[in-house]
């Protein structure tokens, strides 16, 4: 786990990125790909490999992040449209960063179930 991720560079700066919103514990900022008119990544400052992979001591940090999750989409103003929160784990799952992060897409009606 010595390589950073494109996310730990975007933490430490090293590459740019469109932040929306940064605490002590994580950072959000828009999807450079985006698979929605809104699509933003919430991305822990430790680097949890997976959600599998998570420890009983990364539980305040886990809940942190949804807790995020409502803070920003508040402060994006997606909470009465609606909007759809993901947790990708391993390649079937459509994991493409090895650091969790959960997507909030938004902007368009969500299908069900998802591809």
């Amino acid at each position: 786990m010595s390589d950073k991720t494109i996310f730990e560079m975007i933490i430490d700066r090293e590459i740019p990125a469109d932040i929306i919103y940064e605490d002590d514990l994580c950072i959000c900022f828009r999807d450079i790909a985006p698979q929605a008119p809104v699509h933003l990544l919430v991305v822990p400052k430790k680097r949890i490999v997976r959600l599998a992979e998570a420890s009983i001591d990364d539980q305040g940090t886990l809940g942190h992040l949804l807790l995020t999750v409502q803070k920003v989409t508040k402060q994006e103003g997606l909470t009465e449209s609606g909007f759809r929160t993901v947790i990708n784990n391993g390649k079937d799952g459509g994991e493409a960063v090895p650091h969790l992060h959960l997507h909030i897409l938004a902007g368009r009606q969500m299908l069900w179930p998802p591809g």
